[in-house]
This record gives C-alpha cells, sequence and structure tokens, in this order.
C-alpha cells in the first residue's frame, strides 16, 4: 500500500521524533530533527532485526511515530494490533509531513514530558489485554554459557545459588540445547537430558524455563529434511548458526500439529516458562498454506502456543514483533541483547551490545505494566563485563524482569553483592517515565 498523506505539522529547534522499532531488537527512540536514527548496516541485520521488506524513511515508525514539540506531542498510531503501518516524518516545504501506509489514528495532547503521551496511547490501545503478571527473579545460561550449555553446567550453578544466598525462582535454558535448530525434542549429543534437568531444577524448589525459537526451522535441520511442506516456500529468515533460517508455516495443519505437539511435550517435562526467540520470522510475508498475511499468521501461530501450553504457564516474547505480540506474551524482551561489549562490532545498535539495549529499552519503559513485563535482558557484571558497573545501573533504575547470566563462580565480590542486590521480584506496576530530555 504505498504511503498517503496523515498531517502536516509546524517544528522548531526543540521538536523531537519518536520512532518506534518493529521488534525487540530494532532501535526505537526520541531523535532531534537534525540527528541519524539507527538504521540496518548489513542485508542480513535488516531481516533479523528490522523489518523485513520495508526500507525506512528519514524518521519512521512501526505502528507509532510520534511528533514533540514545545509541549505539545502528535501521536500517529496503528488502530489494532492485526495491522501495522509504517508512520513516515520528513521536512518538506517548511513543514514536517506525516504520512502512513495504512490506517492511523492522531491524537493531539499537552504533555511536559513527551514520554506520557506514549504511555496514555498504550494505556488506550491495551483495553482488554491480560492483567501484567508478577515475576520471581531468575538466571539464565546464555551469557554464562552461550551455545555450549550443559545440563551439568546449569545444575552446577543451581547448587551456587544456595551456596551464595542468591534468590532465584526461575531457571531458564536458552539457546544451545538443541542437537539443530527446530529440532527441539532432540538435545545436542553432548548436552545431556532435558528431561532430567527441568526435574532436577524442580526438585531443588525452582521453575524450569526453555528456549525455543518456534517458528525458525534451520536448513540443516531433520524437520526441514522429513518436512519440506511444512515451510513457507520461497522464504527465509536470514542466516544464523551457520545456516540458512527457514519459516514454519504454521497455517499449516502438518506444522501446527508438530509446533503443539513440542510445547505439550515440553510441558510434560516439566518447563512452565518458554522464552520464545526469532519470533519476528512468523510474521515474514509469503505465501502460506492458508492466505494469511504475515501479522495474522503470526498472531495465529502465538495463539497455538497459548493453547498447548494453557493458560498459567508464561510465554516469553524475544524478537518479537512488538504491536502484533499484544495480548499474547506475558513479558517481553523490548531491547536488542546485551554482552560483554558496550558497542556491536558492525556498528549497528540493532546488534547485541549494552549501548543499544540501553537506550531502547529506555524507550520502551513506558510498555511496562501496561501490555506485559519488560525484558530488558540479563544482568552480566562478572569482571570481563566492560563498563559493568553502568550496566547494572541501568537494569537497577528500570522495570520489569531481574534475570541474572553470570556463571556464578565468575563474580568477584562487588559482583556477587550487586546481583544479590538486585535479583528481586518484578512490579506489575507501570514505571515513572524519563523526560527524553534529561
Amino acid at each position: 500500500m504505498p504511503f498517503a498523506p496523515v498531517a502536516e505539522l509546524e517544528y522548531d529547534a526543540s521538536t523531537l521524533v519518536f520512532e518506534h522499532g518493529w521488534q525487540s531488537w530494532s532501535p526505537s527512540g526520541w531523535y532531534r530533527l537534525d540527528a541519524s536514527p539507527p538504521r540496518p548496516t548489513a542485508p542480513n541485520h535488516h531481516v533479523m532485526a528490522y523489518r523485513p521488506g520495508v526500507e525506512a524513511g528519514r524518521f519512521q515508525g512501526e505502528g507509532l511515530l510520534a511528533v514533540a514539540t514545545a509541549g505539545e506531542v502528535t501521536t500517529v498510531t496503528a488502530t489494532t494490533p492485526d495491522a501495522v503501518p509504517s508512520i513516515r516524518a520528513e521536512i518538506r516545504n517548511g513543514r514536517l509531513l506525516i504520512s502512513a501506509d495504512g490506517e492511523v489514528r492522531l491524537t493531539i495532547s499537552k504533555h511536559a514530558n513527551p514520554n506520557q503521551a506514549l504511555a496514555d496511547w498504550a494505556d488506550t490501545f491495551a483495553a482488554g489485554a491480560p492483567p501484567v503478571r508478577v515475576f520471581g527473579p531468575s538466571w539464565c545460561s546464555w551469557y554464562a554459557y552461550w551455545g555450549k550449555v550443559t545440563e551439568r553446567d546449569v545444575m552446577a550453578e543451581v547448587r551456587q545459588f544456595d551456596q551464595h544466598d542468591l534468590s532465584v525462582d526461575l531457571v531458564l535454558l536458552d539457546e544451545g540445547y538443541q542437537a539443530e535448530i527446530g529440532d527441539w525434542l532432540t538435545p545436542r549429543a553432548d548436552f545431556g537430558s532435558t528431561v532430567r534437568l527441568a526435574s532436577d531444577i524442580r526438585s531443588s524448589g525452582r521453575r524450569a524455563g526453555i528456549w525455543v525459537a518456534p517458528f525458525l526451522v534451520g536448513s540443516r535441520s531433520e524437520t526441514a529434511r522429513r518436512h519440506p511442506e511444512w515451510l513457507v516456500p520461497g522464504i527465509t529468515a536470514g542466516t544464523n548458526w551457520g545456516q540458512e533460517q527457514l519459516v514454519l508455516d504454521v497455517t499449516h495443519p502438518g506444522a501446527a500439529q508438530h509446533i503443539q505437539d513440542v510445547f505439550t511435550e515440553l510441558c510434560r517435562q516439566g518447563y512452565d516458562h518458554f522464552k520464545l526467540d526469532f519470533v519476528y520470522a512468523g510474521a515474514i510475508e509469503g505465501p502460506r498454506h492458508e492466505q494469511l498475511d504475515g501479522i495474522a499468521a503470526y498472531r495465529h501461530g502465538m495463539r497455538l502456543l497459548r493453547e498447548a501450553v494453557g493458560p498459567n504457564r508464561i510465554l516469553h516474547g524475544c524478537g518479537a514483533p512488538i504491536l502484533p505480540s499484544l495480548g499474547l506474551v506475558d513479558c517481553m524482551r523490548i531491547s536488542p541483547d546485551t554482552d560483554p561489549l558496550v558497542d556491536p562490532p558492525s556498528g549497528d545498535i540493532s546488534q547485541p551490545g549494552q549501548r543499544g539495549a540501553r537506550s531502547t529499552s529506555v524507550a520502551r519503559e513506558f510498555l511496562h505494566g501496561r501490555w506485559w513485563a519488560n525484558d530488558s535482558d540479563c544482568l552480566i557484571v562478572r569482571p570481563d563485563v566492560q563498563d559493568r558497573e553502568i550496566w547494572a545501573e541501568h537494569i537497577a533504575e528500570g522495570p520489569g524482569l531481574r534475570m541474572s547470566s553470570d556463571p556464578i563462580g565468575s563474580l568477584d565480590r562487588w559482583g556477587l553483592d550487586r546481583t544479590r542486590e538486585l535479583l528481586v521480584p518484578s512490579s506489575p506496576r507501570p514505571h515513572p517515565l524519563k523526560d527524553p530530555d534529561a
């Protein structure tokens, strides 16, 4: 659909534009008119961290764009999570022209802090969504062991929690346990047993969580080899793990049954928290078995997962389209991955690094307590983490999940004390919003 004019606004030297990114890892924030907002630095980054197939204009928000000038805030927004237009702002003939490629709603309000206008919109847009839950403090295997995690590694950490008086309610097994992307019930040969791990975590008095990328199917996987009919033809979700990532077509009856069977089995094994990663793949446009657009297919797939796990287990979005996930997840990563490094080598802040994780999660604090519990990513404070004091303070000041991801034995006294201090339950209440000019 072509872009059509929505409004023409006056602007001045104080004017700020808020861009909201498509998915968890997409940069978001307020920018002055002379700024250059972040854009992908490589085609694979565009597919995997921005909105696939959509080229951005001078300023562009996906389902949400706002303009703040002298205490007046104009928000231009999607009307439903089922259709998310791209919204642009560009200077033409001395005016700020707003245009969109779909139906939008325009609201003008007076706010000294323009983030309050975003919060007001989020409250209205979330009408009817489930209440936000409280989450206990957690530990995640990813930044401790990366993709080489083993059952033995995780249980060694569980023993450390008690030895060091660390409050941990949930132990999350992250990526690396699986034989291949898409073969979720086949552990890596040297991993151990996911069944035994869940049982041992639960025996320690904690909950067990597991990472799954439900809409990705690696080209090397048994699932891809045995069931090519389950894949969206001609579509790739990018290249990762040294292979092309294909897209599971959840509108195909066989694929739908398969993914529900996977989650039913993981529930039987004892997992009750599911980190759903790279789920942007489910919203990529393509010729599916049923003729649904990408967003409709994504929402259908997420409802299949909810049906499989039931209402009380936790769905935790990551790499997820933000607006289309409303009402479908309990907590949501609202930033790119953090990293021991402050800046990603590529210079693209959608990629792992503390700088992009900080800026985008602060920009999306207005979602916490309104749509879900925010996940600003893990606390990592071992000595080799750059600027670890700044990252720890960012976690301390932000709302949402508190999840450590260090090997506990690698922490020095400061790191252990800071981890103990910050591992506290989340609050379901909205967070005080920072002024973007502060």
